[in-house]
């Protein structure tokens, strides 16, 4: 069990270590889901979970098994975590069965994650008026469930819904609930503010007194926003005893969202002085996670956010730069640094240089700081961002881009031209039906080919044609699979002739994950350039050579030396 979860060895590290030590819980991939236009798919619930993971999260929540197709799909093949505790969440058992026997805890009994977390009433009002049942049979209902998951799973935990409102109203009978939870073997249970009503100094008191009689370091706090104090409740509990917090990754969730943990590690680490998961350097990623959030679900990205905005450490002329470059202290309250953000000077912006070289270290490139390419870098960078490029999502397009400014990445191949029609008719079957036929010319290794080939769309076939000459070529480009493709509008005020990002995410056979980019008024142009990137990463990280295509190679022929390819089968055929 990963970094003392269990009592005992919390107790074993000692009593005062385990009472600063603050367990993250993260709940974006379900919590989050219910965001208004936000839609996960399994590919970005196991992205997002890797970035958790490598980030130092404790628990991650990845669903409701059996809710949904999504759900069911990412837990029958979930992310191999390294760090972090894959977590099932769901109901409590049923009234009037047995848990055993309960259909909706049957898909969480048998998920592949190794602990689970259950949601419970815990307001008498919810109990009498929506469930129907005494709250006898209710307490029954939380200790039957929780027995079984401690029997089946290595670790259960118990949420508390409208734990809030429930003890203001009777805390007897809250407490009740939550100590069925802890003496069926739960090793949290966690205090929901469900309705996001609760206020700070409310939280606090009700806190102190629930860890009078359940030790604050099995009590956890899950805030929602509605009164715009989630991350300020999430830290009056952590005062008042509770040592595990949820939330989620820029707050996302149900109507005004949920405790943001972008902002709550930070506050926990740097302003608190209590331990977590995440390490300094760990620290150093918030700013990307952020961003690599937005960016994986095509949202802008809040460049007020506390901590990880744009503007959260940018200053505008006058007085306040004069008062920064003398001391930052006078208007910057934590070094961006530490946070992986940086200072921005709106009327002349010098910074970016030490984030360039933390990304260097990141992906193991080694080179003097003073280096004038760093500094070109640098500018090359900003010139792209401004261009609409976003590097924070598509980490192998910027890897690519600073090792081409340091002269490390070879050609490949080079396109030379490629064009793209789209046909839209009635076949033979009586069905309208689009097709997309895509001819690239290309040179590899000195030698011209030309091919032809079609899809079921123009990136397919774009996509298609190329691999028809690059795997002869280089045949490990026959397992990449582009798994996720999306398109952001960046100047919608144009009109159709905005100006697009395209956002690819490709895979192997040995299941990594690489994210490119690619930006143009042309969207197929825009996304011909981040499948480039995507088989080029693919080509040096496996320390292609470039050579030569071999005679005869299938479906490509030099150019000018007949009509072109035979094409392959068609969804008109």
């Amino acid at each position: 069990m990963p970094r003392g979860h269990r009592r005992g060895d919390q107790q074993e590290a000692g009593e005062a270590l385990a009472d600063n030590r603050i367990y993250l819980f993260d709940t974006t991939l379900r919590d989050g889901a219910q965001t208004q236009g936000v839609d996960f798919n399994p590919v970005d619930k196991a992205a997002i979970a890797r970035e958790l993971d490598r980030l130092g999260i404790d628990y991650i929540e990845g669903g409701w098994p059996g809710a949904n197709p999504t759900d069911d799909a990412f837990f029958a093949d979930p992310p191999t975590l390294k760090r972090a505790r894959l977590t099932a969440f769901g109901m409590t058992r049923r009234p009037g069965r047995s848990a055993e026997n309960d259909p909706g805890l049957a898909p969480l009994l048998g998920s592949k994650a190794p602990a689970m977390c259950m949601v419970g009433k815990t307001w008498d009002f919810h109990v009498d008026v929506a469930l129907e049942i005494s709250q006898e049979e209710n307490i029954a209902m939380i200790r039957d469930s929780v027995e079984l998951a401690v029997q089946r799973k290595e670790e259960a935990m118990f949420d508390a819904e409208h734990f809030f409102d429930g003890y203001k109203a009777d805390p007897d009978f809250a407490l009740a609930c939550l100590k069925a939870a802890r003496d069926a073997g739960a090793r949290w249970m966690v205090l929901c503010d469900t309705n996001g009503g609760t206020l700070p100094h409310e939280v606090f008191d009700i806190v102190s007194a629930v860890a009078k009689e359940i030790p604050g370091d099995q009590l956890g706090i899950h805030a929602h926003d509605d009164t715009g104090n989630a991350v300020a409740n999430s830290l009056a509990a952590v005062r008042a005893g509770a040592r595990q917090v949820q939330g989620t990754l820029n707050g996302l969730g149900e109507r005004c969202g949920n405790a943001d943990l972008i902002a709550i590690i930070p506050s926990l680490v740097l302003k608190m002085g209590f331990e977590t998961g995440i390490d300094a350097e760990g620290l150093t990623r918030l700013s990307h996670v952020s961003r690599f959030l937005d960016e994986h679900l095509n949202r802008p990205h809040n460049r007020h956010a506390p901590y990880v905005g744009e503007s959260a450490f940018a200053h505008k002329g006058g007085l306040h730069v004069s008062a920064v470059e003398k001391d930052p202290r006078t208007y910057e309250h934590i070094d961006p640094a530490l946070v992986g953000n940086q200072r921005h000077i709106v009327v002349s912006d010098q910074a970016g240089r030490s984030n360039i070289l933390a990304r260097f270290r990141e992906i193991g490139i080694e080179i003097d700081p003073k280096d004038p390419k760093v500094n070109r870098l640098v500018e090359l960078v900003k010139e792209r961002e401004y261009d609409g490029y976003a590097y924070d999502g598509a980490e192998a397009s910027f890897e690519l881009l600073a090792r081409g400014a340091l002269g490390g990445v070879p050609e490949y191949f080079r396109l030379n031209s490629f064009r793209v029609l789209d046909e839209r008719r009635w076949n033979a079957r009586n069905e309208l039906v689009t097709i997309s036929e895509a001819t690239v010319k290309l040179t590899v290794a000195g030698e011209p080919f030309m091919t032809v080939a079609e899809g079921n769309g123009p990136v397919n076939a774009l996509d298609a044609a190329l691999r028809k000459v690059l795997i002869p070529a280089y045949p490990g480009l026959a397992d990449l699979r582009l798994i996720d493709y999306k398109v952001r509008i960046l100047t919608p005020g144009d009109g159709t002739r905005a100006i697009t990002r395209v956002m690819i995410e490709s895979a192997d056979g040995r299941n990594d994950n690489w994210s490119t980019v690619g930006v143009s008024a042309n969207i197929i142009d825009a996304s011909y350039n981040a499948l480039r990137d995507a088989l080029t990463y693919m080509l040096f990280r496996d320390g292609s050579e470039p050579h030569r295509v071999p005679p005869g190679g299938p479906h490509a022929m030099p150019e000018g030396c007949g009509p072109g390819p035979v094409p392959q089968p068609s969804i008109r055929d």
